[in-house]
């Protein structure tokens, strides 16, 4: 008899712990099927890194290497999240799109450029010591940033279309131009720089002779028998592109 009811207990026992188990998984699963259209709805942001800013700073630079590269129709996008540990999805999630990327790419250099030229502090300078360190830096970070160079080409294959749609780069414009127009104005009321220019045209004459020097160097360097080791030729120096900017602004009249 004592038998009989140790075991009715113990299987009375059981089913009692079986319920809420039995219970708490039925409600595990209903909160399950609640979270799954959540989950899987397409606008969903993807999971964030603890550093965002950095993660899109790395996107940014291997864009910037991969843009310069192939242009805006050869650049995979796809390549970039490879080299950046990333995924296609999240690099949509912070640019829009490959063409968001791409302009932002554009407009990192171009920021870049301005900021370099911003901490010159030119007008504490003469204004002929000021032209010169400005068509110094001008030379030396066109020399050492080729991909600069090649996302300007890039650009200008693609005829301006994606800056043209940049409400940044013009406000990044606005600070060279008057620094060149301090620099030209404050030569002129010396009677050092002639009359007549304006700083767009000054600014043309130095991007020309700094830009060249580099968007040619293959082709020149082939061309006229370049012996360098690397096969880039250096069609002006540094000195040199001084000095021919400094007499297209010099004053050859009477003071």
């Amino acid at each position: 008899m004592n038998e009989l009811v140790n075991t009715v207990r113990k299987t009375t026992g059981r089913k009692a712990a079986a319920k809420p188990a039995a219970a708490g998984a039925a409600a595990g699963k209903r909160t399950a099927l609640r979270a799954v259209p959540a989950a899987s709805k397409a606008t969903a942001a993807p999971a964030r890194t603890k550093d965002p800013e950095r993660t899109m700073a790395e996107i940014l630079k291997v864009a910037t290497a991969e843009f310069a590269a192939k242009g805006l129709a050869g650049a995979r996008v796809d390549e970039i999240a490879d080299a950046t540990r990333t995924s296609k999805r999240m690099i949509y999630y912070y640019f829009g799109s490959k063409e968001g990327l791409y302009l932002k790419v554009l407009e990192a250099a171009y920021g870049f450029t301005r900021e370099t030229e911003s901490q010159l502090h030119l007008s504490d300078l003469d204004p002929v010591t000021a032209l010169r360190t400005l068509v110094g830096t001008t030379y030396d970070h066109h020399r050492d940033n080729e991909d600069f160079v090649r996302l300007v080409m890039a650009e200008n294959m693609e005829r301006g279309a994606y800056l043209r749609e940049s409400k940044l780069i013009h406000k990044l414009n606005i600070p060279a131009i008057e620094a060149i127009r301090d620099i030209y104005e404050r030569g002129r009321g010396l009677h050092l720089f002639r009359e007549g220019l304006d700083p767009v045209t000054i600014h043309s004459v130095v991007s020309a002779l700094t830009f060249f020097n580099v968007s040619n160097r293959h082709t020149f360097g082939l061309i006229f028998g370049d012996k360098s080791a690397d096969g880039k030729a250096t069609t002006l120096t540094r000195e040199h592109v001084q000095d021919l900017v400094l007499r297209f602004v010099w004053n050859t009249g009477p003071a």
